[in-house]
């Protein structure tokens, strides 16, 4: 297990808070400065009881977690307003590129698949530490996933996490709350049935999560988001799967089979992905690119190869739109999908239209 590290960075005393960045159901973040330094970081607050308890949770984990992959806890502030209510605020890094689904708004939608590759890596990364303490996101998207200025990914949003190995039952983790939270066209087919809480549950996220860098959509299409009811049912009892990228390559297509596996025992771990093509494809580019000797440059344009070489097309592809076409689903399915959830707190509005909006 991974040793676990309080983050040492001071937390401001005097601050200022600016213009919001993000909203959600559960409270506001907005970009505030420190008056002594004058560096920026991230005030996440909330109003309401339910969005107090998360970031009350929030702060429980992340204030004892130090990685770079993930984002990092600054300090918090609780404070009494005049109605007598208790305001819990979050202070987090700031990081410059946004989320994910930000940054894939402000390319055209989608993201390529080669970058695809290199936050994909990222993720795992953070999963990686997550997992080794213990720890499932419970809450993996875009929205919720951070970009540093030179391409760094940090994990944020841990309002929705769950700590599982500090109640293991003959080696088995157990959740240690019955609520589900997360947002539920990204969250597996077993927690929205709920079955036992695993860290397999990250990694269906995973799957979903880079869908959505690679088509700018919802893991499960549009069409499905109108009917909330339909769309737990469908994700939770059918055999169906979300649509796989049409121009991903034979790897990703592969990586997504992996993560995207209804059979939790069948699903890859983490530390199996980041040996896969699809993510160690990208670290051997760079590592190549590295190797390449500064006698190779051309010294003049009259260097044979030059242009031989260079791809001077701009052409680019368009992905279309397909639709799902899904299976009734059985009478007995809905049965038994009521019946295992009847008395358990589903806590499956982290967001509204199920997204948190973080703009």
């Amino acid at each position: 297990m991974a040793e676990i590290c309080k983050c040492s960075c001071p937390q401001p005393t005097k601050w200022l808070k600016g213009k919001v960045i993000g909203s959600g159901s559960f409270g506001s973040v907005h970009l505030a400065m420190d008056k002594a330094t004058g560096g920026l970081f991230v005030l996440k607050s909330a109003d309401s009881e339910a969005g107090l308890k998360c970031l009350e949770n929030e702060v429980e984990i992340l204030e004892n977690l130090d990685s770079p992959h993930i984002v990092k806890f600054i300090g918090k502030d609780l404070s009494s307003e005049a109605n007598g209510k208790n305001k819990l605020s979050l202070f987090l890094e700031y990081m410059t590129g946004g989320s994910l689904a930000d940054v894939a708004e402000k390319f055209g939608g989608s993201l390529d698949e080669e970058v695809i590759c290199l936050y994909t890596k990222g993720i795992l990364k953070g999963l990686k530490y997550l997992h080794e303490n213990g720890i499932v996101h419970c809450d993996l998207k875009c929205k919720n996933i951070l970009l540093g200025t030179s391409g760094e990914i940090k994990l944020a949003d841990f309002g929705c996490t769950k700590r599982i190995k500090d109640n293991k039952v003959n080696d088995s983790p157990k959740s240690l709350s019955k609520s589900i939270g997360g947002t539920p066209l990204w969250m597996a087919p077993e927690i929205l049935r709920n079955e036992e809480l695993d860290f397999s549950a990250d990694i269906w996220s995973l799957g979903c999560t880079i869908i959505e860098m690679a088509t700018g959509k919802t893991p499960w299409g549009g069409d499905i988001c109108t009917n909330h009811l339909a769309a737990v049912l469908k994700i939770a009892c059918s055999n169906e799967m979300p649509q796989f990228p049409s121009h991903f390559s034979d790897d990703g297509l592969d990586f997504l089979a992996k993560c995207l596996e209804r059979n939790t025992k069948k699903r890859w771990k983490v530390e199996q992905l980041l040996d896969h093509p699809f993510v160690s494809k990208g670290s051997e580019k760079i590592k190549n690119l590295e190797k390449i000797d500064i006698a190779s440059t051309p010294a003049s344009v009259l260097d044979g190869g030059i242009f031989s070489e260079m791809d001077f097309s701009d052409e680019s592809s368009s992905d279309e739109d397909e639709s799902m076409n899904g299976n009734a689903l059985s009478t007995r399915c809905d049965r038994e999908f009521w019946n295992s959830t009847r008395g358990v707190k589903m806590d499956l509005e982290s967001s509204e239209s199920w997204i948190n909006v973080r703009n």
